[in-house]
Formats: structure tokens, sequence, C-alpha cells
């Protein structure tokens, strides 16, 4: 069985007023089971909530993240919430103004401004590690080389 949360429960565990919740559910933005007239809330939507909170904190606007939510739908079949999950494949960053989507380690695409053309990243600590590697890899077969010769020369 799932389990649910009520709108209080929300309230004590995210921070946001009640007030706020209710407009959310009324302008869909996060839209909860229904139980009579009480609102319920899956963990998912939960999870929803509090990265919607922390992106309102961070100073997005709430336009700019109904517009993320929106192209994770479209573009993937995936709620924000499930984007964001530690088991998930993609991850959103910001460095404050923009979000952008991870869809791979190689791969982020900037949501806000053109979804379509996505950035191509370069891992700078993979890049030095791989140098690094390259290197010891070169110098231990140099070793290994002269350690033959002298081993041919002493025969």
């Amino acid at each position: 069985m799932q389990q649910t949360f009520t709108s209080r429960d929300v309230v004590s565990l995210t921070g946001i007023t009640p007030r706020q919740l209710q407009w959310w559910d009324e302008r869909r933005i996060v839209v909860p089971a229904r139980e009579g007239r009480r609102r319920l809330y899956s963990m998912e939507d939960l999870a929803e909530v509090a990265v919607i909170c922390e992106l309102r904190q961070r100073g997005f606007s709430l336009q700019r993240v109904r517009k993320v939510m929106r192209f994770l739908q479209r573009e993937f079949g995936k709620r924000l919430a499930e984007t964001v999950s530690g088991a998930s494949e993609y991850h959103l960053l910001t460095d404050g103004k923009t979000l952008f989507l991870e869809t791979s380690p190689r791969q982020i695409v900037d949501i806000l401004k053109n979804a379509r053309q996505p950035m191509l990243t370069i891992c700078l600590s993979d890049t030095v590690r791989q140098v690094r590697a390259e290197i010891r890899a070169k110098k231990n077969s140099a070793r290994a080389s002269r350690s033959l010769r002298k081993v041919r020369q002493a025969s």
C-alpha cells in the first residue's frame, strides 16, 4: 500500500503554507488525490512539493518551475520528483539563475532557454584523472622496457 500524506503532513514536512499548497493544487502544479474534501499526497507529490519549495527558496519563479515540470513530462514522461530522485538517470542542476537537466555525464540541457540544443560538457576531474592514469601507464611501461633490456644485456 502506498503511503499517503495529508495537507497538514505536507505543510509540516516541507514548510510550505497551507494556502500555498491549496493554490498549487488549484493551479494544477501539484495535484493530490482526493478522498472527499481531503487532499492526499503521495510520496512523489511530497517530494515534488519539497523540490519546488527548494527551487522557490533559491529564487526561481513558480512560472519557471512550472515550465521545468512541463518540459520533463513532455520530453521524458517523468515528473519532477522522479527526475531528481537519487536513483534516476537525470539530475537537475542550477547555477542559481538557470536550471539545467543532466541527461548523461556528458550532456546537459538548458531547460529554461533552448531545450533542443544540449550543451556538451567535459568533466575536468575525469579528464585530469585519465591523463594521470595514462602518464602512470607509460612510466610503468618504460620501466618494464628498461628492466627487460637490462635482463637481456646481462644474459
